[in-house]
């Protein structure tokens, strides 16, 4: 991931989904773009499910739970969902 932003997302009454465009639409007005990966704790994720319409979801145990890491990549694509330090 090149960029993204951390959402804690407490609401035991919204489902993946609900989460998932709650954090998407928050997103996309602060940047101005629409994330390509979200990444979150291997409990939320419901199933085989690996995708929200353009949204690829990736499961990391590194990610406490309630909380979706959304973002990009450099080429627009989903990628492994590895962080990389931003260049200075």
């Amino acid at each position: 991931m090149e960029f993204g932003e951390l959402f804690l997302i407490e609401d035991p009454r919204m489902n993946l989904e609900q989460r998932v465009l709650w954090a998407a639409e928050r997103y996309q007005r602060m940047f101005g773009q629409e994330p390509t990966l979200c990444l979150l704790h291997p409990s939320l994720l419901e199933g085989e499910r690996r995708r929200m319409g353009a949204l690829r979801l990736v499961a990391k145990k590194s990610v406490l739970p309630n909380y979706l890491w959304l973002g990009t990549t450099s080429d627009g694509a989903a990628s492994d969902g590895a962080a990389r330090p931003l260049a200075r």
